[in-house]
């Protein structure tokens, strides 16, 4: 009887899981995957085909290997040439082509990645051709390095993994207040910057620079990005008196590795030419060949050529005052009549023209001479205006806390008290 009880029980139990079982293999069957959605298209309804763009390859070349013709494909590059232009598509980058699924496979949309975040959706599927810009979301963290230098800015930023980007950026931020050759071991800096991330974890380069401070020679030389001017939004850098930290003019045009080799001197001698006089109207910075040559001011191009001892050179028109010229380059990066910003890359160092060795010969003008720049009272930018200073001390306050590594204020005890009764 008992044996018989038992059997019954398992019978029961085997029964009851089966059905359990199939219950939940048909949930499974029934639960479908979630659609998946890239660049706002729904990826299941095209063959996705991802690839990289090859050296010598063209934006039509590339459609005409998936099925887009050159008919088609002219009317795409005019359609969208002021959004696109096709022809600058560069070898090495990735793009997507989304394609029918049917026999024919033909291209329908063709997105271009221009980096990691920015990519340009090119949609030609239907009679109407789109082009339009994609950017991935990003998020932003705030990120704060300081350090100790021992030997240089450079190598000290090297040493903290911190992006060369930034390194350059803080020297473009300083570049009047501090001479980065004279930085003395022991001084120190601490900097408050952006890192930008894709999905979280993939890292897409670093943002803006908040806010700086170096320590040099026992004074603390501060500088907060802040935008003065909500009309035009262009952020400036001050310092923590509200002084702008850019000039007119920076003192080098060029960043770091140089050495001043030969100094504005009308009365200079020259032992190669019998130690006769030879003025020297310009300030020779030497650095090794390639070295990148900036604009030390805003400006537009007035000449970007090659003649005679000067090599080839680039002078740039100021204002109605000033002038610059740099001479003996490699090459040129900018031609006549660019406007170019403080800063920009213009050049590079050579040795073209007369010269004994590769260097940039600066030389400034005033007023149709050339003058020594070191002996110039040069005009500084613009100052915050006295309308804006206490927004401006106000915005900087709790950022010139965490610089000093200093700890927030509290509120006082009567007051929390007074709170915690409401």
């Amino acid at each position: 009887m008992k044996k018989t009880i038992l059997l019954l029980v398992l019978i029961i139990s085997f029964s009851s899981c089966k059905k359990d079982t199939e219950k939940t293999i048909s949930t499974i069957k029934k639960v479908k995957p979630k659609p998946v959605y890239k660049f706002g298209y729904k990826l299941d309804d095209f063959k996705v085909i991802q690839d990289t763009i090859k050296s010598g390859e063209s934006f039509g070349a590339i459609l005409d290997r998936h099925h887009v013709f050159y008919p088609k494909i002219n009317k795409i590059a005019s359609t969208i040439k002021d959004t696109f232009d096709v022809r600058r598509v560069r070898a090495g980058k990735p793009y997507t082509i989304l394609a029918s699924k049917d026999s024919t496979e033909k291209a329908q949309v063709f997105i271009y990645k221009h980096n990691k975040i920015n990519s340009t959706i090119i949609d030609f599927k239907d009679s109407l051709i789109t082009a339009k810009r994609y950017e991935k979301p990003v998020k932003k963290v705030l990120k704060t390095v300081e350090g100790v230098i021992n030997s240089s800015f450079s190598v000290t930023m090297d040493s903290l993994g911190v992006n060369a980007g930034v390194t350059n950026e803080v020297a473009d931020i300083y570049a009047w207040t501090l001479d980065f050759f004279k930085l003395q071991k022991g001084d120190s800096f601490k900097l408050m910057y952006e890192e930008r991330f894709i999905e979280d974890t993939i890292y897409a380069g670093y943002g803006e620079i908040k806010s700086a401070v170096f320590k040099h020679k026992g004074t603390d030389l501060f500088a907060f990005r802040f935008v003065a001017d909500s009309i035009k939004g262009i952020p400036e850098y001050y310092d923590d008196e509200g002084n702008m930290l850019r000039s007119q003019f920076l003192k080098s045009p060029i960043k770091f590795k140089y050495r001043i080799s030969s100094r504005y001197n009308l009365r200079r001698k020259i032992a190669y030419y019998g130690n006769k006089v030879r003025p020297h109207r310009g300030t020779d910075f030497a650095a090794n060949i390639g070295t990148p040559i900036i604009a030390t001011a805003n400006g537009t191009v007035v000449e970007s050529t090659r003649r005679g001892g000067n090599g080839k050179f680039v002078k740039i028109k100021h204002n109605a005052t000033y002038s610059t010229q740099y001479l003996h380059m490699k090459n040129r990066n900018v031609k006549k009549g660019q406007y170019v910003k403080q800063g920009d890359v213009i050049g590079w160092v050579g040795m073209t023209g007369n010269t004994g060795g590769p260097h940039v010969c600066y030389r400034f003008w005033k007023n149709g001479r050339e003058v020594d720049p070191f002996k110039q009272k040069l005009p500084s930018a613009e100052p915050l205006k006295k309308s804006i200073r206490p927004r401006y001390f106000e915005f900087i306050k709790p950022i010139k806390y965490q610089l000093e590594n200093k700890t927030f204020p509290v509120k006082e005890p009567e007051v929390i008290e007074s709170i915690a009764k409401k």
